[in-house]
């Protein structure tokens, strides 16, 4: 239940809720009682069961005040009844009988039409508030959360599984209330007209509670199994159809699709079973509800042919057809608990997301970054993703402002990890990083972040104009976006694209080309004018021709800025202020550039002789 209400919470304010849908749906289900019981005065109209001493009695008293209170509104009906049957006959009161029954489903109707549009409103409001709480917090999540994380099972738990809380945990709450409401407007009546009959009849209720419950429990773990390969078809489809290129060139398609084959037929085992689960406590209910009504059948109308009771065959018919609906409410509510059963395994999932804390977080009263004045100092950092396997030792440099300082070695030597840790992506394990003599942990990770611009070897676009991808995060105007892009030397490509600047350039910038969606990132990162650069590679796997455009714009971009450069091209980084050679996770060399080619049997030396064969 603590899961229930913590999801129930995302529709808050729940008062204006309940508010309209409590009495709407009282008023629903107080008509809806009021159709059938109405039964009885009919049934005594065609077979003349209404005596003229119950008549006179009726007549002799004033008429009743009006009431929604079932019993007084009950005796309203039957004044006015007995008034027409005396003034206007069988006919008559037949007519009045069938003219209240009509009003009587008419209003019925209409308050349950605004029950139902208040309870989507309801839902509308919940799912929406709750997809933005669990949105937000993932996007605020640290980066090491995304590298163990697949990105299917997160886009499965905003969409898939905050959908199933709108298909089951409100529906839940909608039989919880209304259909409770009816349920006891029907047992209501029954007891009215007979008390023993009605005694008699829950019967049906221990037994049915008692094998509901038993399948609620075996539904959940279904639900949580179907939910999870739910989750693995998602992630399996976004990697998929991400790396298409890969699965034709390899020829993978049969691979792919025995994958998706397994995960697939798994899906369908966990919904199959959820599935028959699910559906076996509706006709369970149904075959005990028929069962119940044979037995009152024989009972109840073995006292009316026998006269051993004073229940009239109007009133038994009458008992007979709101017993009969009595099983929808009930049937609604236990099929209702028995789905709630997917929302909230779905719930929990969606809940764990929410629950989930970043470890990069900002201190209480962390200092905001207001400008870079001096200069950056790495002090015996040390860095491990994973306990007991270190990716950094002790790694210890300056980077003042105004200078560039490029990171140098083979792959897997630790150069991204250090550029990672400027940002504060990740926090040093041992050490600390400063800033102008401020340890980055003392200040907000978003006046931190404020001051630097990031080129990644891999451009990162987004399915959206060239105009937007160059202005992203940020509300420049069209002249400030096309002198970014012309420093970034990319404002003649793009004047030529269809849309010029309007031009959507399709999944992570899938219609250009490697060398023009790294101008359109540098252009970006230009457009924000930060004092700090952290350049990835920003070359590497670009051709000579795009490289040279690319180069020239990042020698543009730098001037005047405090550079930190990872370059496996080190005709790049030449002129740098000094070069870091990171050799699995420590820094083995330093110094320019013609110092360290001077260092015989030098690493820098032997990656220079490499390229330059």
């Amino acid at each position: 239940m603590k899961t229930y209400f913590r999801l129930l919470s995302y529709a808050k304010p729940l008062g204006r809720f309940i508010v309209g849908f409590l009495p709407t749906s009282l008023l629903a289900s107080l008509f809806a009682v009021l159709n059938l019981t109405l039964l009885i005065p009919l049934l005594n109209v065609l077979f003349d069961q209404i005596s003229p001493q119950e008549r006179q009695s009726l007549l002799s008293k004033p008429a009743p005040d009006f009431s929604l209170n079932p019993s007084e509104l009950a005796d309203l009906f039957r004044y006015y009844f007995v008034q027409y049957f005396q003034e206007y006959g069988r006919t008559g009161a037949l007519q009045f009988v069938c003219v209240v029954i009509i009003l009587s489903v008419l209003l019925s109707n209409i308050f349950k039409y605004l029950s139902v549009r208040q309870l989507e409103t309801f839902k509308a409001r919940m799912v929406a508030q709750l997809r933005e709480a669990v949105f937000g917090r993932a996007v605020r999540l640290h980066l090491g959360f995304f590298s163990n994380e697949r990105k299917g099972n997160l886009i499965s738990r905003i969409m898939t599984d905050v959908q199933e809380v709108e298909n089951s945990i409100a529906n839940t709450l909608s039989a919880a209330m209304k259909e409770i409401f009816l349920l006891i407007g029907y047992l209501y009546a029954l007891f009215n007209i007979s008390v023993s009959l009605t005694l008699f009849a829950f019967i049906v209720i221990p037994v049915s509670g008692i094998f509901i419950a038993t399948l609620v429990k075996r539904m959940k773990r279904d639900a949580q199994e179907g939910q999870h390969r739910l989750a693995g078809l998602i992630s399996l489809l976004d990697e998929t159809f991400g790396g298409m290129r890969v699965v034709k060139g390899f020829n993978a398609e049969p691979y792919v699709m025995g994958k998706f084959r397994e995960e697939n037929q798994a899906y369908r085992r966990a919904i199959r079973s959820l599935a028959n689960r699910r559906e076996l406590a509706s006709p369970f209910s149904e075959f005990m509800g028929v069962t119940v009504v044979a037995g009152i059948l024989l009972y109840g109308g073995s006292l009316v042919l026998s006269n051993q009771s004073d229940l009239s065959p109007s009133q038994f018919i009458a008992y007979i057809a709101i017993f009969s609906q009595v099983m929808r409410p009930a049937k609604d509510i236990s099929n209702a608990f028995s789905s709630a059963q997917r929302g909230l395994a779905s719930g929990e999932r969606v809940l764990e997301l929410i629950d989930t804390e970043s470890t990069i977080q900002d201190k209480p009263g962390a200092s905001e970054l207001t400008a870079f004045r001096d200069r950056i100092s790495v002090q015996n950092v040390s860095f491990a993703y994973q306990a007991d396997v270190p990716v950094l030792r002790n790694i210890n440099f300056d980077l003042p402002r105004g200078k560039t300082v490029a990171l140098v070695g083979s792959s897997g030597g630790g150069k991204s990890t250090i550029a990672d840790l400027i940002p504060r992506f990740y926090d040093p394990t041992a050490g600390q990083i400063l800033i102008d003599g401020v340890d980055l942990r003392d200040c907000t990770t978003e006046s931190l972040r404020a001051q630097m611009g990031i080129v990644t070897q891999e451009s990162i676009l987004f399915n959206d104009t060239i105009f937007n991808n160059i202005a992203f995060g940020s509300s420049a105007t069209e002249a400030q976006v096309m002198e970014a892009a012309r420093i970034a030397n990319a404002h003649d490509f793009i004047v030529a694209q269809p849309d010029g600047y309007q031009t959507v350039i399709g999944d992570r910038g899938s219609k250009l080309s490697g060398g023009q969606r790294q101008r359109i990132s540098i252009a970006r990162a230009i457009l924000k004018n930060p004092p700090i650069l952290i350049l990835d590679e920003a070359t590497s796997a670009l051709d000579t021709e795009s490289e040279k455009l690319v180069q020239e714009a990042l020698t543009r971009l730098m001037a005047n800025r405090t550079t930190l450069v990872i370059a496996h091209r080190l005709s790049t980084i030449q002129h740098a202020d000094e070069i870091l050679v990171v050799h699995q996770g420590r820094i083995i060399e330093r110094g320019r550039h013609d110092e360290l080619v001077s260092l015989d049997e030098g690493f820098y030396r032997k990656l220079s002789t490499m390229q330059s064969v």
